[in-house]
């Protein structure tokens, strides 16, 4: 959406307001000029507080806001900044918040990608494809900062495995699974990206594999983890937001599917390859898995994941 934006309007200032927690993404992205913090967490209303940061960017001038989540709340602060053109689509009874409310067709257009470069396209116009991929732009001193504050090296070729999905277990590929395939690439140090919320399977894996994958879950900010991941030569994701960001990287990575599907979010990169078992049950878009065997996880084997590992090397 945002390459389409500056397609369409040469000289075009495209300022973001956003969440701190993802504030690093946008700096990376090129397309941006500025970021404006956004002080609500997720679900609060807070009108009042709303209404102030709307006021403090009239004086900025904007000619449209685009409105991606679909709730009623998030499309208050562009009309308090009295955006002359507030795009979004309809959902949570928006009318006169937004005044360009489009309907979606999630038929038509199921990708969350697709659904989001349709509104930087005019109106009734559908996205051009092919679609751009995402782009993230890491600086070489950013990088090795990010290296020497973590104390790692990139001697060794690396292999980032990103255990975590918050969503819920049904997206986690087994801790021992990682394990053993940290074990058998011989020819890479590995490095174990995610959330505080993802330490403890970290540890796991770093426990199984007799210490050879190094756990820096919950040790870096999602800056920092963005550094890391692009000195990989080789990612293994389960279904996540980090998996997204090594796509933007355009790192080789495997991408494991379990209980949800790359019909809807894939990895948008040509060097990205979805691992997914066609079975009856999946997907099942369940937080645990309703049948208790957990089938579409265990029966992807490290064996699987290692063979196209090995199909992928020059």
């Amino acid at each position: 959406m945002f390459r389409r934006l500056h397609q369409q309007f040469p000289g075009l200032i495209l300022d973001v307001l956003a969440p701190s927690w993802v504030a690093a993404l946008f700096e990376r992205t090129a397309e941006v000029n500025q970021i404006i913090l956004s002080p609500f967490r997720h679900g609060e209303f807070k009108l009042a507080q709303r209404w102030k940061l709307g006021r403090s960017l009239t004086s900025r001038g904007y000619d449209q806001a685009i409105v991606l989540p679909n709730s009623w709340k998030s499309a208050l602060v562009p009309f308090f900044a009295g955006i002359p053109l507030r795009t979004g689509f309809t959902g949570e009874m928006r009318f006169g918040l937004l005044n360009d409310a489009r309907p979606l067709d999630k038929k038509q257009f199921p990708l969350m990608v697709e659904q989001f470069a349709l509104l930087g396209e005019p109106r009734g116009a559908k996205p051009q494809r092919p679609l751009a991929h995402p782009s993230l732009q890491v600086s070489a001193i950013r990088r090795e900062n990010t290296l020497k504050k973590m104390g790692l090296n990139i001697q060794k070729s690396v292999a980032v495995f990103c255990p975590g999905a918050e969503y819920g277990p049904a997206k986690r590929w087994p801790a021992k699974y990682f394990a053993e395939l940290a074990q058998r690439l011989e020819n890479y140090q590995v490095w174990l990206i995610g959330s505080p919320k993802d330490q403890p399977i970290g540890e796991e894996i770093r426990q199984l594999s007799g210490g050879i994958a190094i756990n820096l879950c919950g040790k870096t900010g999602l800056a920092e983890a963005i550094d890391l991941l692009s000195c990989a030569s080789l990612v293994v994701s389960n279904d996540s937001g980090l998996m997204h960001i090594a796509a933007a990287l355009d790192k080789p990575m495997l991408a494991l599917y379990g209980s949800s599907s790359p019909a809807f979010t894939p990895p948008l990169s040509i060097h990205a390859q979805v691992l997914q078992l066609d079975l009856p049950c999946s997907p099942c878009f369940q937080r645990v898995c309703p049948l208790g065997h957990f089938n579409c996880m265990m029966q992807l084997t490290p064996d699987q994941v290692l063979a196209k590992i090995e199909l992928k090397k020059p």
